[in-house]
């Protein structure tokens, strides 16, 4: 009788995010991100309590992302580069996430799944790994053609997308429009 006035504990997730993979996948399909939409979609949907957005590197002109992403609730993390190549350089923050989860896993850290953010073949095995030690959430596809065919072998229940309409109508950026006086 008792148990069913105790709460059970909540989980812990954490999500790693390849920012540029998932700005390009939803930008694709002719939308954008509202970033404090998706941290909530992220935290009401799948328990994620740590969402770790990954970014190529750092640009006085972007400093307003920067804040919103970090007001939204995301922790950021940005891939060095030499200053030579900064101006030609793309995100490439694949082996920094995996780099993320692995520390996550060898330090003890709180973790109870792991949820990626992105389309990249590139995680394969460590979504492989994660999913052996029952420790991997789901992987979510920004669209359709950003979903790397090497996890097909997952089946369904490991992945969704972000452009399913009702995925969509949650988390995507709408203008606000002005009131006519």
């Amino acid at each position: 009788m008792l148990g069913k006035y105790l709460k059970s504990p909540q989980e812990y997730n954490i999500a790693f995010i390849d920012g540029q993979n998932l700005h390009l996948g939803v930008r694709a399909c002719g939308w954008n991100i509202d970033h404090k939409k998706f941290r909530i979609y992220l935290s009401n949907k799948y328990h994620v309590k740590e969402a770790h957005y990954f970014m190529g590197f750092v640009s006085e002109s972007e400093q307003d992302l920067y804040y919103n992403l970090q007001k939204a609730g995301f922790i950021l993390s940005f891939k060095e580069h030499s200053s030579a190549l900064k101006g030609d350089k793309k995100g490439n923050v694949d082996s920094d996430i995996v780099f993320g989860i692995m520390k996550k896993i060898a330090d003890n850290e709180p973790c109870d799944k792991v949820f990626i953010i992105s389309g990249d073949g590139d995680y394969k095995k460590v979504v492989n790994y994660l999913v052996k030690k029952e420790r991997f959430g789901k992987m979510l596809f920004p669209n359709k053609k950003f979903a790397s065919s090497l996890y097909n072998d997952l089946g369904g229940g490991y992945f969704d997308y972000l452009e399913s309409t009702d995925v969509r109508e949650k988390i995507e950026y709408r203008r606000k429009m002005k009131k006519v006086p």
